[in-house]
Formats: C-alpha cells, sequence, structure tokens
C-alpha cells in the first residue's frame, strides 16, 4: 500500500540507489580488513609469529577506512534516516550505539599501544588482540544488519531526490 509505513520495510528484493550501493560496496574492503585483522589476532594469540607490529600496523589503517565509512554513515545517511524514524530508540539508535562499540575497542587497542613501549608481555598482546576481536565480531554482525535491513530500508522510504542527495553527498 502506498504511503502504508509498513511498505518500508517489506522483505522482498530491493536494488540499491547509487550512493546506498557505494556504502554498501565499501564493507567489501572493510570485511577484507576486518579478516586480515582476526587472522593475525589469531596469530599473536597463539604465539605463531605474527608480529605484534603488525598487528597494530594493521589497526591503524583499519580504523582511519572505517572512520571514513562510519562518518558518512552517520552525517549523510543516519540523519536522512531519523526524518522517517525519528531520534530516539530503533534501528538508528542500534547502529550508531554498534558504531560506538566497535570504535571503542579499537580506540582502547590504539590508545593501549599509543601509551607503551614498544616492548608488551605476551598477555598484553593477547589482551589487546581480544579487543580487536571484539571488534571484529560487533563489525560483522552490524555490517549483516545495515546490508540486510537498514540499507534496504533507506531505499524504500527515501524520495528519489533523497537518493539523489545521498550519492551526491557520499562521492563527495
Amino acid at each position: 500500500m502506498l504511503g502504508c509505513q509498513s511498505g518500508m520495510f517489506g522483505n522482498g528484493p530491493v536494488t540499491l540507489s547509487e550512493g546506498l550501493n557505494k556504502l554498501l560496496s565499501e564493507h567489501i574492503p572493510l570485511r577484507e580488513g576486518l579478516e586480515r585483522l582476526f587472522s593475525l589476532c589469531k596469530t599473536v594469540k597463539e604465539g605463531q609469529g605474527a608480529s605484534f607490529a603488525d598487528l597494530v600496523q594493521e589497526v591503524k589503517d583499519f580504523a582511519s577506512d572505517l572512520d571514513h565509512h562510519s562518518e558518512r554513515e552517520e552525517n549523510i545517511l543516519f540523519r536522512m534516516m531519523e526524518v522517517y524514524l525519528g531520534k530516539n530508540g530503533g534501528p538508528i539508535a542500534v547502529m550508531e550505539y554498534e558504531h560506538e562499540k566497535a570504535h571503542g575497542f579499537i580506540n582502547v587497542f590504539l590508545k593501549n599501544v599509543q601509551s607503551s613501549s614498544s616492548e608488551y608481555s605476551d598477555e598484553e598482546k593477547i589482551q589487546n588482540a581480544g579487543l580487536i576481536e571484539n571488534a571484529y565480531h560487533t563489525l560483522i554482525s552490524h555490517f549483516g544488519k545495515e546490508e540486510q535491513v537498514l540499507y534496504p530500508m533507506a531505499e524504500r522510504m527515501f524520495t528519489d531526490e533523497e537518493k539523489e542527495i545521498v550519492k551526491q553527498r557520499v562521492s563527495e
């Protein structure tokens, strides 16, 4: 039914507009980066020769890419969806909470490795690798929610003009 809010929550397949598809496509390299981080964490925790310094550098690189993606989701997509969904509770609040949670794990890791000497005990390496594993699990689940629920919801609720705004702003 046209105009019925339940229409924006439909379960049928949806083709994403260009701007939403750009955000979606960014999940591919982010997922690949997460898989590399998870693998490095595992080898660090098992003491199988992975350099903790390699993990630190990979996390720094990944954090920069994640920040760029998250900022555009939060400042563009989420703000535009709030017009329809409100600011309190609901899917946007969940998405923002998960952003904060994942960034929190990464930021604690980065703070720990910035403020410590270059020599880390095995226990410190394992604890810090655990932070990145937590970020991994949070983000893998989060990306799935965005891909299966949030992006299709935005596609269904946005007007053509709003979709064009998303496209222009995420391409800046």
